[in-house]
């Protein structure tokens, strides 16, 4: 995973933010400006530097 934000986006983020299913930490890609939730095998997306943390527009891994 890289660690190069997206626009708008800052990864300090991360120490906040949890998948809304598992409540466990998400991890940053920046190549596919996703969200990972390795424990629900979901990748969320990042829009406009904005995390979509809804389930319904979560991708599988």
């Amino acid at each position: 995973m890289s660690n190069q934000p997206a626009p708008g986006f800052s990864p300090e983020w991360l120490a906040f933010l949890v998948c809304p299913i598992t409540r466990t930490s998400l991890e940053y890609d920046a190549k596919a400006q996703e969200l990972i939730s390795a424990a629900a095998g979901l990748a969320y997306p990042i829009k406009l530097g904005v995390p979509v943390l809804l389930i319904e527009k979560a991708r599988k891994l």
